[in-house]
């Protein structure tokens, strides 16, 4: 390895923990899912960097494992805003 996945890593440590405050201030729910959304991927690359520079080869695994449940988070929160805004259409007609 090349020994600049650790500092990668790190930058991204800081990345993560911006959205985090911003995931906390976020001024509608969508925002604070692509935060949330933001925070999976992120947690994604810091997960395969640490992988790949060594710590553990499970961390690999791991972070599959965040990235498909990122995805299903992110589709259950499209689901259920359609869903609600389509109460609204039908409530107003």
């Amino acid at each position: 390895m090349t020994g600049f996945e650790m500092p990668i890593a790190v930058f991204l440590l800081i990345n993560l923990i911006a959205t985090l405050l911003r995931a906390a201030r976020g001024p509608t729910a969508a925002d604070r899912m692509l935060a949330a959304l933001l925070f999976g991927t992120t947690g994604v690359g810091i997960l395969v960097l640490m992988g790949a520079a060594g710590v553990a080869a499970a961390l690999v695994d791991v972070a599959l494992v965040l990235a498909l449940l990122a995805a299903i988070t992110g589709v259950a929160f499209a689901r259920r805003a359609w869903i609600r805004e389509g109460d609204d259409d039908a409530r107003n007609a």
